[in-house]
């Protein structure tokens, strides 16, 4: 296995393979609840009754902490008996020791990521772990995420489309995400990311997205975000 090669620059992981940041300097904790959590209308979701199960899919595990924040809000939010489905792909998994010294970053998510760290190796070797007195259940796939993606049968109700930026990671961000995306969604299924680059919009759309903008976070001027139209591509 090819494990992530990492730099750190003013105490935060940097990418040498794609020379891209993990998350945003201003602040990743704040950038994930804003972009994916907030971007899929997660906690007003999560509050229905009747809730029994929800699936996250995820391009790009990094450093866990789009997980670690989903996961948290979970807890928080969902129904007692309801189980949280997150399938994360990760060409480039972080050593231990790095996931480790990255969230070290986020004391304020110790209580969610020692279960984490504590069963790290596992997800590496087995793929799948447990968490949270069997709340939630993470599903790491190691390798390409469209490859990765054609090989699942999940219905996704929300997508993090996190990776590195299209312009630094152009092997993910393709049409054939897209339609992988598309395949797995049903009415119903959200979509949000960081980017508002041209090629994404129009690959999603192209694939049966509704695609809108919201302001960006930080430094970033917009982002984009929406839904799975069943009206344009049947599931």
């Amino acid at each position: 296995m090819t494990y992530a090669t990492l730099e750190w620059k003013a105490g935060q992981p940097f990418a040498s393979a794609f020379q891209d940041v993990y998350f945003s300097s201003d602040n990743g904790l704040l950038e994930t609840e804003y972009v994916f959590l907030q971007g899929n209308d997660l906690a007003q979701r999560w509050q229905q009754p009747a809730l029994e199960s929800f699936t996250i899919a995820e391009t790009g595990f990094g450093t866990g902490l789009n997980f670690l924040c989903a996961a948290k809000l979970w807890l928080e939010t969902a129904p007692e008996a309801a189980m949280l489905n997150f399938i994360s792909a990760e060409k480039y998994p972080l050593t231990l020791a790095d996931i480790k010294t990255a969230l070290q970053l986020w004391s304020q998510l110790d209580t969610w990521s020692t279960p984490l760290l504590a069963q790290y190796a596992t997800l590496i070797h087995t793929g799948t772990i447990r968490l949270y007195d069997n709340r939630v259940q993470l599903t790491l796939m190691r390798g390409d995420a469209c490859e990765q993606l054609r090989q699942r049968h999940d219905d996704a109700d929300a997508w993090f489309l996190d990776g590195f930026s299209p312009a630094k990671n152009p092997d993910m961000w393709q049409a054939a995400l897209f339609e992988q995306m598309a395949r797995l969604s049903h009415a119903g299924s959200t979509f949000a990311t960081f980017t508002s680059a041209g090629m994404v919009r129009r690959g999603l759309m192209s694939a049966g997205f509704k695609v809108s903008k919201r302001k960006g976070f930080g430094k970033k001027r917009e982002m984009l975000h929406g839904s799975w139209t069943e009206a344009c591509h049947g599931n």
